[in-house]
This record gives structure tokens, sequence and C-alpha cells, in this order.
């Protein structure tokens, strides 16, 4: 069964415009995919992690390739458990605003939390980096209050959301990639129709 994982990167529950289009795109989805699984990952609900000193150290004896003590294997089952439930999915739906040109502080430790060596990404010292996830998809809701493809740069912010994430996707091995953006939220002679576009846009998308 085809599994999606949506992750819910804004604190703004039912004012959340980037929530609102990934919802848009996940009920057009639904329809289509009616067996699909679907598990929902509210970041801002969930309890992560720190991933302190000791993850740290059990992260680089992975990486050197040496054998976990029992207690680096404790922590390191824990960073697993939570990977293992991104890594079972097959779609990745990602909703997230534009948080100071970047992406929501909880979302960035959620990644910092599963984006480790052996589960997501492996590293070849001649060739670099290498993606250990194969054949998924993520399609990305993107909001900002006032950058927008069209707004001077960086005077109205500066893209380190879309191109941020599209680098994480791609370095495990996530190439198909999809954006619905609805930018800028604020700074619009329409917002109103704008947003309506882009609920229009996940739909056609999703269909």
């Amino acid at each position: 069964m085809t599994k999606l994982l949506y992750l819910k990167a804004s604190p703004r529950g039912a004012d959340s415009k980037s929530t609102a289009i990934a919802d848009a795109y996940l009920a057009k989805f639904k329809a289509q995919n009616p067996g699909i699984e679907i598990d929902v990952l509210d970041l801002f609900s969930e309890h992560l992690p720190e991933f302190d000193g000791d993850k740290v150290a059990a992260k680089m004896t992975v990486i050197m390739g040496q054998n976990h003590s029992d207690a680096e294997k404790t922590l390191w089952d824990e960073i697993t458990g939570i990977a293992n439930r991104f890594i079972s999915a097959d779609i990745y739906l990602i909703a997230t605003p534009m948080w100071n040109s970047g992406i929501p502080y909880k979302f960035k430790h959620y990644i910092d939390v599963i984006h480790q060596p052996g589960l997501l990404w492996g590293l070849d010292p001649e060739n670099g980096y290498f993606g250990l996830l194969q054949n998924k998809k993520a399609v990305l809701a993107l909001t900002s209050g006032a950058y927008g493809a069209d707004m001077p740069s960086p005077a109205f912010g500066i893209d380190h959301q879309s191109t941020y994430l599209g680098s994480w996707l791609n370095q495990a091995g996530i190439n198909d990639i999809e954006e619905i953006r609805f930018q800028p939220t604020l700074l619009t002679s329409d917002p109103d129709s704008d947003f309506k576009a882009a609920i229009e846009a996940a739909e056609a998308l999703a269909a």
C-alpha cells in the first residue's frame, strides 16, 4: 500500500495558509487514491529528542564504521525509530511557511534528528554524499509573507526555504519534487484571489 507522510511545519493551526494549501492537495489526492495510507506529523505537537552531544557521538560512530557502545545503541535506536517513520513513506506532503528566509525551527530540528548516515544518506570518500531513499516523491506547499519570486531580493527576503528543502531531499535521494507556492501572502494587491489560485494549483497537481 502506498503511504503518504504529511508534515505540518506551522504552529498556526487553522490559520495556516501553507497547511490549507496542503490540505487541499491531500483532499483531492485522497479522492483520486482512496486506498492510500496517510500519516500526519504535526511538528509543533510532536515531541522530538534533543540532538545533543551524546547523539552526535553515536552518529560519528556510524560514520567511522565502528560499533556502538550499549549507551550509544540506545540513543541511536531512538533516532532510528523516528527516522523509520519518514523512511517508510512513499510520498511526502510538506506544508511550511518561510521564517527568516528559511524554515521554522521545529522543522529544522526534525531534519537534524532524522537526516542520519546509514538511514537517509551515505558518504563515499571519493564521490561524496549519496541518498539512500529511492522512488519517492515530495510535494511542498510553500508560503511567505513578503518574499515572492517577483519581489526584489534580498530587500524582501531570500529563498532559503525551497532551496534548503530541495538540497536536503536531494541528498536523501528524493529528486521528484513538486512545489505549490503562495508567495507573498501579505504584499499582494489581491491576497484572496492569490490564495484561491494556490488552492486550485494544489488540487490540479493532486489530480
